[in-house]
């Protein structure tokens, strides 16, 4: 019994170190593509163990949409923040609900991540 208080206690006092991407809610704004909008957002990389965050862009239903972006696979270093821009068509605009960043271990790379991580921004509809 006691073991049980003391493990989650334990578990209560280790830090979760993940990845943040701002801003929270973003704006699909027009682009500068006929029939395609952006949104504009950053990514803060808090994880030591991983350099690789892969983009996603889902529905309400959490179903995948096709989107554009720069790099579908972002590199980038600890503590370091990156800028990118993730595109949708306008006739898939009223279904795009999330844009979402995993975290990404690659084979022959020296990262040895244990836990993946998955945030994700809400669209401001």
């Amino acid at each position: 019994m006691y073991s049980k208080v003391i493990l989650f206690f334990l578990c209560l006092s280790l830090q979760a170190h993940a990845h943040e991407m701002t801003p929270t809610y973003p704006a699909l704004a027009p682009s500068y593509i006929d029939g395609v909008s952006v949104a504009k957002m950053k990514l803060f990389n808090r994880r030591e163990d991983v350099g690789y965050y892969q983009i996603l862009v889902y529905t309400e239903d959490w179903l995948p949409i096709s989107f554009a972006s720069e790099e579908k696979i972002i590199k980038i270093g600890y503590n370091k923040t990156k800028s990118f821009n993730v595109y949708v068509r306008s006739v898939d605009l009223d279904k795009t609900v999330y844009i979402c960043t995993v975290s990404k271990v690659f084979k022959g790379t020296n990262q040895i991540a244990l836990v993946s991580s998955m945030i994700c921004s809400k669209i401001k509809q």
